[in-house]
C-alpha cells in the first residue's frame, strides 16, 4: 500500500485520528481532514515515518470538499481509499429540535459523505480499484434522543449499499462500520449530560455489553484497516457492527 493515498474525514481526534494513524501504519499516505486543525494527527503519523497532510475543511461545503480532494491528489497522490468519519450528534427532543440543528446534523453526517465520495470516486475508477468505508452507528436502528442523528446514520447504510451495487464493477467496494459505545468526545458529553463521571458511565455501559467492556477508537481502526485491504475485496455493501455484541 506504499503508493496508495487515503482520505479520512473527522481526523483531528477520536475515531478519525485512530483510523488515520492505523492506515498510515498500513502504508497509506493519509489526508487528515477536519473542521478543526488535524495537525496533531499528522505529526503523530510523520514522527513514525509516515506521509500525511492536514486539511481544514467543512465536509458539508461542496467547494471546500472539492478543494480538499484536489489538494490531496496533488500533494499525496490520487486517493483510492476514503473513510467518511466526520460526524456530529447533539441531543434534542423532537419538539425542541430546530430546523437549523436538523440541517446541520444531516449536512455533516449525510451530505458530507456524499460530497466526498462523489469527488473521490473518479480517482478510484481511473485506478480500477477503491475502498469506501463510512461510519454509521448503532443509532441507525433508532435513537430516541437524536432523531436527526439516527436518521442520518440510517441513511448512510442505504448510501453504502447503493454504492456497492453501482461501483462494484469498477473494482470499488463500499462498506459501513456501525460503532457501539466508543470512548470519545461524544460519549464524554453524554456522561456530562447525565451528571456522571465518565469512568462510572463507562462502567455502567460495559455491564450491558456482552464482551464486558466499552469500545476504544482503535477497535474501529482495526476494522477499517481490514475493510480497505486488498484481502477484503469480496466484502462489499455490508454493515459491520463493532459494538461488543449483536445489534438488533
Amino acid at each position: 500500500m506504499s503508493n496508495a493515498t487515503a482520505i479520512v474525514t473527522g481526523a483531528a481526534r477520536g475515531i478519525g485520528a485512530a483510523v488515520a494513524q492505523r492506515l498510515a501504519q498500513d502504508g497509506f499516505a493519509v489526508a487528515a481532514v477536519d473542521l478543526d486543525d488535524s495537525t496533531a494527527t499528522v505529526e503523530s503519523i510523520t514522527r513514525s515515518g509516515g506521509r500525511a497532510l492536514a486539511i481544514v475543511a467543512d465536509v458539508s461545503d461542496e467547494a471546500q470538499v472539492t478543494e480538499a480532494v484536489a489538494r490531496t491528489a496533488t500533494e499525496l497522490g490520487p486517493p483510492t481509499v476514503l473513510v467518511n468519519n466526520a460526524g456530529v450528534g447533539p441531543r434534542a427532543a423532537l419538539v425542541d429540535m430546530t430546523t437549523e440543528q436538523w440541517d446541520t446534523v444531516l449536512g455533516i453526517n449525510l451530505r458530507g459523505p456524499f460530497l466526498f465520495t462523489r469527488a473521490v470516486v473518479p480517482y478510484m475508477i481511473d485506478a480500477g480499484w477503491g475502498r469506501i468505508v463510512t461510519m454509521s452507528s448503532i443509532s441507525a436502528t433508532g435513537d430516541a434522543g437524536r432523531v436527526d442523528y439516527g436518521s442520518a446514520k440510517a441513511g448512510l447504510i442505504g448510501f453504502t449499499k447503493s454504492l456497492a451495487l453501482q461501483l462494484g464493477p469498477h473494482g470499488i467496494t463500499a462498506n459501513a462500520i456501525a460503532p457501539g459505545f466508543i470512548v470519545s468526545d461524544m460519549t464524554r458529553l453524554s456522561a456530562r449530560r447525565l451528571g456522571l463521571e465518565f469512568e462510572e458511565f463507562q462502567r455502567q455501559a460495559a455491564e450491558s455489553i456482552p464482551v464486558g467492556r466499552v469500545g476504544q477508537p482503535e477497535d474501529i481502526a482495526h476494522t477499517a484497516s481490514y475493510l480497505v485491504n486488498h484481502a477484503a475485496g469480496f466484502v462489499s455493501g455490508q454493515v459491520i457492527y463493532v459494538a461488543g455484541g449483536p445489534v438488533d
